[in-house]
């Protein structure tokens, strides 16, 4: 956590901090432009050390309603291409420094997918052996990529759903003496969001007007940990909270039961099946519960799944901002929020990961790898080189 600091900059131009990326953080502008090729002005150690210090990025207004501003902050800017990557490190770290998990151990969790390629990632960097569970649904990309990371890969039914994974990472370390992430209850998790993403949020936006913080939840750390941060230096700030529609956990009102240990007992009764892979799982995790007790959430927007998938296609083609389905379904949000937000009002949303972790899901399904009409009339419009 030491080595936070040194990542901040201080852009004299506009007499604020910004994060290591300053180059790509604002809208277009001489400044941004102008630090391209100022490097970062040091060296790494390992890949753990470049986790972090996403940027905040402008939206144009062929998306963001009139008389509002959105930022996003992008996620895939870490180096596995998620948000997940702080929880492996925060998990990680804890681990070793509380001495629960030592060279040569094995290390556990469940995941739908973007967690288990982050904790795949530290296990490579710190010579850990690595096993993922992971349930039926989720997108074979994921899977590949663990396993290329060196990871082994254990799939559990469709049927049982995110609790299913749970359970079964639960019986094999229990069974095997390793060591489990479980990311769901770990307050190493929020605790690294509120050290780093919610200071560099208030970093970057340090005399700036910021009114609405806008994320879902898939265990609720950043949502926790980076709210709480942020609450805490501007309490006028609203958090939105996103939930899908097909599954209104915490809208319902009912609370998930719990083990001794914190961990949900089941399926929780409102949820239903999803494509907004990575959040809300079958049961509400302990992590968000604790963040809506201490820090709470001021707005609700729940998500259709169409419609989380249509605005990440937008986002692609409107903005050249390449994000899975959570981040259109976060920037749903924004927008949604925008319409209502007083006018002048400024929104960051979090954009969870990349595309590139969805192209076997409906992300895609209207993606052809084939020339359609359009491009076959290209082609034809000159002699040569035609298929």
């Amino acid at each position: 956590q030491a080595l936070w600091p040194s990542y901040i900059k201080r852009c004299e131009t506009h007499g604020r901090a910004m994060s290591c990326f300053a180059g790509l953080v604002s809208s277009p502008s001489p400044t941004g432009y102008q630090d391209r090729g100022k490097g970062r002005g040091r060296v790494y150690e390992n890949i753990t050390e470049t986790v972090g210090n996403t940027p905040c990025v402008k939206i144009s207004d062929a998306i963001c309603p009139p008389g509002r501003t959105i930022y996003a902050k992008l996620e895939y800017f870490n180096p596995l291409s998620s948000v997940k990557d702080r929880l492996a490190c925060a998990i990680i770290e804890d681990g070793e420094k509380s001495g629960k998990l030592k060279p040569g151990d094995t290390v556990i969790e469940a995941t739908s997918g973007n967690t288990g390629i982050a904790v795949a990632m530290l296990c490579a960097q710190r010579g850990y052996k690595c096993v993922i569970t992971m349930a039926e649904p989720f997108s074979i990309e994921r899977r590949k990529l663990m396993r290329f990371l060196g990871a082994k890969v254990i799939i559990t039914p469709k049927a049982g759903k995110g609790s299913g994974m749970v359970a079964k990472a639960k019986e094999l370390a229990e069974k095997h003496g390793w060591f489990l992430c479980r990311q769901f209850e770990n307050e190493a998790n929020a605790k690294f969001h509120y050290d780093t993403t919610g200071q560099e949020i208030l970093n970057d936006f340090e005399g700036m007007k910021l009114d609405y913080y806008v994320l879902g939840y898939g265990t609720g750390g950043t949502f926790a940990g980076a709210g709480k941060a942020l609450k805490e230096k501007r309490p006028g700030i609203k958090i939105c909270l996103g939930e899908p529609a097909d599954a209104p956990l915490i809208q319902s009102g009912t609370k998930s039961e719990r083990n001794d240990d914190g961990s949900a007992t089941g399926s929780h009764p409102a949820f239903k099946p999803h494509p907004i892979q990575g959040w809300t799982p079958d049961f509400i995790p302990f992590i968000t519960e604790k963040g809506i007790a201490g820090t709470g959430y001021d707005e609700y927007v729940p998500i259709p799944g169409d419609a989380a998938i249509q605005m990440s296609q937008m986002m692609a083609k409107t903005q050249g901002i390449f994000t899975g389905i959570s981040g259109g379904a976060s920037m749903y949000a924004a927008v949604e929020m925008a319409k209502k937000a007083p006018e002048g009002s400024v929104l960051v949303a979090m954009l969870a990961d990349t595309g590139e972790r969805y192209l076997s899901t409906p992300l895609f399904a209207s993606i052809s790898a084939d020339m359609n009409e359009e491009e076959l009339e290209i082609s034809k419009s000159t002699p040569s080189f035609q298929l």
